[in-house]
């Protein structure tokens, strides 16, 4: 009998699109309305993603306009995009805001590195502890019987092979965003 990977993989494929959304919303000198993503605005007495209740463009390689649909949500905007504490300006005028990307200083930017990196830790934790599910599972189905000594040992370094193949992901991703960051 096969153990049967195909859920964990799933699973750790969601961790590696998490760390992609988390980088993505993690600022670099260039305007990228995905550093957005994460602002919730308050809106009718719900808080919604600024996506859904205006649209957002690049402007310039450091900026971007939101023109919100509903021209009275224009201060909750800002007020979220402030309390947000992206490092962003933001100007409001008639045709909606205008998000400026100040240039970053250097100490701006090992500090932005380290967030990465923290970001990468947490999805490191997320594999590992999807890992000890599976260590754990298989454990006890060689404590009923269900699958030998061999087998296990076998089945545990697949899933170890899995976790290493994961992981060098995440680092290549982050890898790929500090050049961005430094850059």
């Amino acid at each position: 009998m096969a153990y049967d990977f195909n859920q964990f993989k799933k699973t750790i494929g969601g961790v590696e699109e998490w760390i992609k959304k988390e980088f993505a919303g993690v600022r670099t000198g260039q305007a990228s309305p995905a550093i957005l993503d994460g602002v919730k605005v308050s809106s009718y007495g719900a808080f919604v993603p600024i996506s859904q209740i205006a649209s957002v463009v690049g402007e310039g390689p450091r900026t971007l306009r939101i023109v919100a649909w509903d021209q009275s949500q224009t201060k909750e905007i800002e007020k979220a995009i402030t309390i947000a504490n992206l490092g962003l300006s933001v100007i409001v005028d008639d045709k909606g805001l205008r998000i400026s990307f100040p240039e970053l200083t250097s100490e701006r930017r090992v500090e932005i590195v380290k967030i990465a990196k923290e970001k990468l830790e947490e999805g490191k934790k997320q594999i590992r502890s999807h890992r000890d599910v599976i260590m754990k599972d298989l454990q006890s189905k060689e404590k009923d019987g269900s699958l030998g000594k061999d087998d296990v040992f076998r089945y545990k370094n697949d899933a170890q092979k899995i976790v290493d193949e994961a992981n060098k992901k995440l680092e290549a991703e982050l890898s790929k965003k500090e050049k961005e960051i430094l850059s």
